[in-house]
Parts: C-alpha cells; sequence; structure tokens
C-alpha cells in the first residue's frame, strides 16, 4: 500500500490519497498553474516516444494455466470481434446462395457461386467437390490473398519456368494458376473447397478493395468507408471480409455433403491473415494453417488485415494462438516469418503444451523460398489437413498436374446471372443497411430489467473495455515520487508525480489540501488540466474554495496531452497520427494504422484518470469516499473512467455539454475515439454508470433514454440526478450536490 510522507496534523497523510481534481474554470490561465516538474521539463513518460506501427516487434507471453488463457483469450477474441465492428454480430439475413456453371473433371467438379452476407452484397467463388466419394466430406476453405485478380491470378509463361529450375513448383501449371493448384489437390483428395474472392478482387467488384479516405465520402450521413463516420462506427474492410468469412462458413456447413465438424481453413499472405482472424472469432473451424503470414514481426501491410484496436497489446502470434487447442499449422520463408521458429513458435508451443496438445501446433520455415504459397509450401499443408482432418491418404502426398480452370469457367457473372451493382451509390448503401442493423440492435439491448442490463453490461460494457484498453491498475503499479509541499495558510499544495511503472508513465499532479480537512475526496477533470484549479492570480478558483472550504480534498492533474506534456502549457490540438509506406496513396492515411496499434488520446487520458483513482483509492489512510466531476469538455472522459472503474468511484457528476463522438469529422480530433459511436455514443457510456449516483447536466432537462432506463433496469432511479443547469453555472450546482 502507497504511503506518503506525514505531517504531524490530524489530517496530513489524507493529502495524498485525496482525489484527483481537473477542475472547469473558464477564466484559469497557464501563468497561474504549479509546475511539477522544473521549466521546460516533459514527463518521463513513453507515450511521448514515437507511435507503434505494424512493421514492431509483437510477442506472445505465453500463459502459466488453463484458467489464465481462458481469461486472456477471451479478451483478445471480444478485442478482434469490436475491431471488426462484429461485436455484436450483424443480424443474419438469407444467403440466396446461387450454384451454376458446372465443370466436369475426372476426379472433381467445379462450380460457380455467389450468396449475400448483407442483402444486396454478395461474396463470389468456385466451388471444388470430389467425384466418386459417398457420405459427409471434410470441408476446406480457401481465401486467396493478394495476388492479382486474386481466385483469377495468372502468373504468366515467361515467369514459371524459374520457378521449376528453383524447385518451388512441380508443375508449370500448378505454379502458373497457384491459387486454383490447392483447391484441386485437396478436392482430390476427398475434401469439398470453396475458393472465394477478396473484397475488390476477381468477381467481387461491388467496392474497390482498398479506395482510402475521400473527402467526399467523408459526410456527417451516408458515408463511405475510411471516412471518420466509419471508422466511429467500427465499419472497416477488414470486418467486412471477415464477416464475408462468416457467412461463408455458415453457407458451407449446410451443404449437404459436408461435415460441419471437419472444416478447416488455408491461406496465404492476406489470405493467411483471412485465415487466423476468421478462426479467432468462430470457433466451427477445427483446423487452420495461415501461410507465410503469422510472426512476430510485420502485421500486414493492407486495409483489409488492419482494424482499430486489433492489435492494441497483442499481436498475429497471440490472434493466430486464439486458434488453440484446435490444430494450427504454418509456413514461414524468406520474409516477415522468416524468424518464426525461433520467435513466435516456442511461445505457441508453450501455450498447447500448457493445454497438453503440443503436437497440433507446427510451423515449417522454409526461408530459401520467398513469400509464397509454393509447390514446397503446400505440401506441408497437405500434410498438416491429411493428419488433422483424417483423410487417411499414405504419406508422402505428392500435388499432381492438373487441366487448369479457364477465367470465362472461374467466373460467376455472365447473361443468366448479371453482375450486381457497385460503386460510391452502393458503398453508401451498403453502411446505411449496417449502421440501421446496429442501431436496431442497439435499440433492442436497451434494458428493462436486472437480466437485460447484465446483457447490456456484457456487450457494451465489453465493448467500451476493449475501446478504453485498460481498467483500474493494480496499486503495487502506480506510486508517487518528488513529493514537495508548501503551506497556503489555510491549506496545504502538495506536488508530486504519480508514475504507472509497468507502463511507464508520469503523471504531474497537485493536490490542494485544507488543513482542517474531512476524508472526503473530489477527482474533478477539466480540459485544461491542473491549470484549471487555480485563477488567474493563482488562487482556487471559487469552486475549488467552496469544496477547501468544507474539508474537502482537490487534486489536479495534468491528462496526458496537456499542461506540462505540452511545451506551451496548453492541450494538444490534433492527436498524433502515422501512415503506411510513402503516404503517397489515400489508403495508407487510413486510421487503422494508428489505433490499430495505440490507443486514441481519448483512452489514454481515461487511462490517466484511473491510474490516479487507484494511487488515491489504495493511500493510507484510505478515503471514505472517492467522487469524480468532468464538466464542460471533460464528461466524457469522467463517463468513460466510471464505467471502466465501477463502484471504486463513489459519486460522479457530469456535464457533457451535449457532446457526442458522432459529431467528430476528422481521426485526428483530440477526442477522436474509434467505435465511440456505435455503442449509442457517449449517453451508451453513461449509462453503464448505473446504479451509481451520477449527477448530470448538459442532456436538458430529462436524460438520454438509455441512460433513464438503466438506471430503472437497476432499481436505483433514486441514484440519478439530472439538471438542466446552464454550462456556466454547472461548477456551482455540481459542487452543491457534492456537498449535500
Amino acid at each position: 500500500m502507497q504511503r506518503l510522507p506525514r505531517r504531524t496534523e490530524p489530517c496530513t497523510s489524507r493529502a495524498f490519497l485525496l482525489s484527483l481534481i481537473l477542475l472547469s474554470l473558464t477564466t484559469s490561465a497557464v501563468a497561474g498553474t504549479p509546475r511539477v516538474l522544473p521549466e521546460g521539463k516533459l514527463p518521463d513518460d513513453k507515450r511521448l516516444k514515437r507511435l507503434k506501427t505494424l512493421n514492431d516487434y509483437f510477442p506472445l507471453i505465453p500463459p502459466k494455466t488453463p484458467q489464465q488463457w481462458e481469461k486472456r483469450s477471451e479478451r483478445v477474441r471480444r478485442q478482434v470481434l469490436v475491431a471488426t465492428g462484429l461485436w455484436p454480430m450483424p443480424t443474419k439475413t438469407a444467403a440466396n446462395a446461387v450454384i451454376h456453371g458446372k465443370v466436369d473433371r475426372e476426379q472433381y467438379t467445379v462450380e460457380k457461386v455467389y450468396l449475400e452476407s448483407f442483402p444486396g452484397h454478395f461474396v463470389t467463388g468456385n466451388l471444388y467437390r470430389p467425384k466418386g466419394r459417398s457420405g459427409r466430406l471434410p470441408g476446406v476453405l480457401c481465401p486467396h490473398g493478394h495476388w492479382p485478380n486474386g481466385r483469377f491470378y495468372d502468373r504468366g509463361p515467361e515467369k514459371i519456368r524459374w520457378a521449376l529450375v528453383e524447385g518451388r513448383e512441380r508443375f508449370e501449371v500448378g505454379g502458373r494458376y497457384v491459387t486454383q493448384a490447392r483447391c484441386v489437390q485437396l478436392a482430390r483428395m476427398g475434401c469439398v473447397v470453396f475458393h472465394y474472392d477478396m473484397v475488390g478482387y476477381a468477381d467481387s467488384r461491388q467496392l474497390e478493395h482498398r479506395p482510402g479516405v475521400r473527402e467526399h465520402m467523408n459526410t456527417p450521413e451516408n458515408w463511405g468507408y475510411f471516412s471518420p463516420q466509419a471508422v466511429l462506427r467500427m465499419q472497416n474492410m477488414m470486418g467486412l471480409q471477415t464477416y464475408n468469412s462468416i457467412r461463408v462458413l455458415d453457407w458451407f456447413r449446410e451443404l449437404p455433403e459436408v461435415d460441419a465438424d471437419r472444416i478447416a481453413v488455408t491461406g496465404a499472405s492476406g489470405g493467411g491473415t483471412q485465415t487466423f482472424i476468421l478462426c479467432a472469432t468462430d470457433p466451427r473451424p477445427v483446423v487452420a494453417f495461415p501461410a507465410v503470414m503469422v510472426s512476430t514481426a510485420m502485421q500486414g501491410g493492407c486495409t483489409c488485415e488492419n482494424a482499430c484496436y486489433l492489435r492494441v497489446d497483442s499481436g498475429n502470434i497471440e490472434i493466430a494462438g486464439l486458434m488453440a487447442p484446435r490444430p494450427l499449422g504454418m509456413t514461414a520463408a524468406d520474409d516477415w516469418t522468416k524468424e518464426i521458429a525461433t520467435k513466435g513458435l516456442p511461445e505457441l508451443k508453450q501455450l498447447y503444451k500448457m493445454l497438453g496438445v503440443e503436437d497440433r501446433v507446427m510451423a515449417k520455415p522454409l526461408v530459401h523460398f520467398k513469400h509464397n504459397y509454393n509447390y514446397v509450401s503446400r505440401a506441408v499443408m497437405y500434410h498438416w489437413m491429411n493428419k488433422h482432418l483424417a483423410l487417411g491418404f499414405e504419406e508422402p502426398i505428392v500435388e499432381e498436374n492438373y487441366q487448369p480452370l479457364s477465367r470465362q469457367e472461374m467466373s460467376v457473372w455472365n447473361d443468366d446471372h448479371p453482375k450486381p451493382p457497385g460503386g460510391e451509390d452502393y458503398e453508401r448503401s451498403l453502411l446505411r443497411w449496417i449502421t440501421e442493423d446496429n442501431e436496431k440492435q442497439m435499440a433492442a439491448l436497451v434494458p428493462s430489467d436486472q437480466a437485460s442490463l447484465v446483457e447490456y453490461r456484457r456487450i457494451v460494457g465489453g465493448a467500451i473495455d476493449v475501446m478504453v484498453g485498460r481498467g483500474a491498475p493494480a496499486p503495487r503499479d502506480v506510486q508517487a515520487a518528488e513529493v514537495t509541499r508548501e503551506e497556503m495558510g489555510d491549506w496545504v499544495l502538495e506536488k508530486m508525480l504519480v508514475r504507472h511503472a509497468p507502463k511507464n508513465e508520469e503523471l504531474p499532479m497537485i493536490v490542494l489540501r485544507p488543513n482542517d480537512c474531512s476524508r472526503h475526496v473530489v477527482i474533478w477533470v477539466d480540459k485544461l488540466g491542473k491549470q484549471a484549479v487555480f485563477d488567474e492570480q493563482k488562487q482556487p478558483g471559487p469552486a475549488v474554495a467552496k469544496l477547501l472550504a468544507a474539508g474537502v480534498t482537490v487534486v489536479g492533474v495534468d491528462l496526458f496531452g496537456q499542461g506540462e506534456f505540452t511545451t506551451d502549457g496548453r492541450p494538444i490540438a490534433k492527436q498524433r497520427t502515422v501512415h503506411w509506406g510513402d503516404g503517397k496513396e489515400p489508403w495508407m492515411h487510413s486510421a487503422v494504422y494508428t489505433y490499430g496499434y495505440n490507443h486514441s488520446l481519448f483512452a489514454k487520458r481515461v487511462h490517466d484518470l484511473l491510474s490516479v483513482l487507484t494511487f488515491v483509492r489504495s493511500s493510507d489512510p484510505q478515503p471514505d469516499r472517492i467522487d469524480m466531476v468532468g464538466l464542460a469538455g471533460a464528461g466524457h472522459w469522467v463517463a468513460a473512467a466510471r464505467a471502466q472503474a465501477g463502484a471504486m468511484i463513489d459519486r460522479v457528476a457530469i456535464d457533457t455539454a451535449g457532446f457526442r463522438f458522432a459529431g467528430i469529422d476528422a481521426a485526428d480530433h483530440p477526442d477522436f475515439w474509434p467505435g465511440g459511436a456505435k455503442h449509442l455514443d457517449l449517453p451508451g457510456v453513461l449509462a453503464l454508470s448505473a446504479p451509481y449516483p451520477t449527477w448530470l447536466a448538459g442532456e436538458g432537462a430529462a436524460p438520454p433514454p438509455v441512460v433513464m432506463a438503466a438506471y430503472q433496469a437497476a432499481a436505483a432511479r433514486e441514484q440519478l440526478t439530472v439538471s438542466d443547469t446552464k454550462e456556466a453555472d454547472s461548477h456551482e450546482a455540481a459542487v452543491e450536490w457534492l456537498l449535500k
């Protein structure tokens, strides 16, 4: 437990346990703020260093027990679902699958398929079926990856001869039409195979694969992918492709010849990403083989492989590990996967061994070849499928030559099956359907009784937990340093740095403690940081003075990006962002490259509130009561902190000033929070305060319906106080409520 230096007065030791306040006073000035650090020195905080990118290091820390893995895997799986916009899962509609155009080969047939994942949005591909087999057969899904034209890929005759000479391929046909080769061989081995398109490839042309940020598609209504409005609702290309795979799996399992309990997935490169993401989000595939993709290094360069939150405090090795204890096979090449044998596989081996199935994970390094899914890699996959799908073939399995399909034989669209509409108007209509479906789901989640309140907390609270990314830290992890104090007459000013050691974070904090104080703590958060505690005369502002006069200790903190975190003492106006590659293409500026690997500024400030809360709560002696206040410009931070902290905060006073995440139109806005608008926006977060005491202003005379519903469902309506006080008067009204 944290113990701090004491004076001899009865209230001395309470100074450091008494809360965190950031008061919202419009008359405050930078010059009136006591500094904790010397002038010109910034906090020693890791978050001031460069942002993380997809090319950094992403190791797996293996859990020690099955119980630890059960808890961790639930969290990471939920993170993947939230990141891809599939938490909750969209309403599943009829697939309306059409199968036509059979091509008959001696050992198998190939047909054309299109089905609807969303109404009017089509997934396209080819269905391979073995001939002469009876009973239900194992099935394999084959996403293709980023080969040019995907399913239609033709390497061309001029390049294939080197592949034969170097031993990368056994036959000219297999090397030239590499995406078809594995489908044919798996069908010959008795598997039903579905080879399907990524968005924007082959027959899937309703949307471009990565159109990127487009100003004309960034509108408050009828927006497109990559826009801030889409990101605020977790609408992204990776989510669309993942949902396509889930709907393909739904349809595929229902085919009369497919054994629903023996379905595998394999793809390479971007198709490898689709493979392990599908298996991370869905328990139904029983075998996975993501080739040349899983590593602790580069995590996937395309926007279809990235989503906000996906790899914050995680990475591809851990996400692929969600396959456990199901069999997971991989290959590596002379690319970002080349160190898999020493970085990634040993940790996956530990995980599988801890679960008692060490032989179910494997990675074969084939680093004498560049990035590929060549014959040598495919041979490893055939062995894996033969073993774990119980195909019964004698080893080794040798891929034989075959007659490739022409583009006309593969393409699902023709005069009888015309190509569906696409383009930007279609893109807007698709996102409108997804948005409206989500709104219906959220409306259905509004709680009406205790059981529905539990479900609301599971879905909405589960999403907010991922989006904030952190709960209150352990008391042992938060400490104070460089403590100084000054006598200020009737009160004492203490200055310190609050450090979250495991995260390398450091917060400048001040404590205003009256000489005759109670053990009541108020945490009052301001958009300007700790400077808002004082007026221009360097005296406590009116609201702070009233609290001090009542014996309440006040703490001011500079959250990340405020006060002593900036060179001029003023809050930063924009978040830092990163882009992919040289930044010359619009898609390279997608928000996923920043927020897929880094917490947003909004989340970082909520982290800071939770750190200070833990410090206050765990100090010796402990306070009797800790309140937190966030008025205009800070209410949304406090709402999220309360959602994560729950009963650790006794009471909150929040003035939202009508803030909504949906009103933000730029991905570098300081309050831009991916997903912030998806789960009923700020009211959805506020509802998570039920049943705890809350004073709410900025929403008019009545609270948002979901907030009222949550308190009524919790049988705690009396704990919600709604004020229609004007913003200018909210400080006084909030203090009066706190002091009752």
